[in-house]
């Protein structure tokens, strides 16, 4: 998991780094117990447990840079991406229930911005996560054994001269893509080329809309 931009070592890049996106791990745990606790399935620290359980064993298994092939290795990479993607999901579903219910908990203006800011980069990381592991296979896939054909199409990938040889993504990369993707509601640099990627962006496209569209709705009539 990490954020190095890759410059070649010898005639071939070296493995991404799994710091970065270690990091942006820890930042999803912290989201929940800035919530209320009804945004987060069972309890506010359940899905963060599991999340660093899962990230502590990938440490420990695959340390320093993500270059380890193999199904367990994989496994426990998909299963720490699903545990960001539920909690995101149910903290989605839980706020849009809420807001189109006028629950109690959304009639403070200030705290009704605040939780649909916390559960929209929520979202944010857990798409920047799908993507990132989704993508050629996943970045042990995409280093070891790259694919001829990306399934998203960064710049750099488009126009060779754009970077240095040997150039991948890296979390960052798609973190930004999720980013930009949630912001302009379509895409910005990077194309989707799979259907699976299509599906997935537009999916975040209109979840990311009916957040802010509600949350902005609801706080300006309560501030009015």
């Amino acid at each position: 998991m990490s954020d190095d931009s890759h410059t070649p070592s010898g005639s071939e890049s070296r493995a991404e780094r799994r710091w970065t996106a270690s990091a942006f791990v820890l930042v999803a745990m912290a989201v929940p117990f800035l919530l209320p606790a009804r945004y987060s399935p069972g309890t506010d620290w359940l899905l963060p447990a599991i999340e660093g359980f899962v990230l502590l064993t990938l440490i420990v298994v695959d340390p320093g840079r993500i270059d380890r092939p193999g199904r367990w290795v994989r496994a426990l990479s998909i299963a720490l991406v699903v545990a960001i993607a539920a909690g995101a999901a149910w903290g989605s579903a839980r706020l849009v229930w809420d807001l189109l219910h006028g629950a109690p908990q959304t009639t403070v203006a200030n705290e009704l911005l605040v939780s649909g800011a916390l559960v929209w980069s929520q979202t944010v990381l857990a798409f920047g996560f799908l993507y990132w592991e989704l993508d050629g296979g996943g970045p042990v896939t995409r280093h070891l054994q790259p694919r001829p054909h990306p399934d998203l199409a960064f710049p750099q990938q488009l126009d060779p001269g754009l970077a240095a040889p040997g150039w991948r993504p890296v979390f960052v990369d798609y973190l930004y893509l999720a980013l930009t993707n949630a912001t302009a509601f379509s895409p910005t640099d990077v194309m989707p080329l799979a259907r699976w990627a299509k599906l997935t962006m537009s999916v975040q496209s209109i979840l990311s809309i009916v957040i802010l569209s509600l949350v902005v709705a609801n706080a300006v009539n309560l501030l009015g």
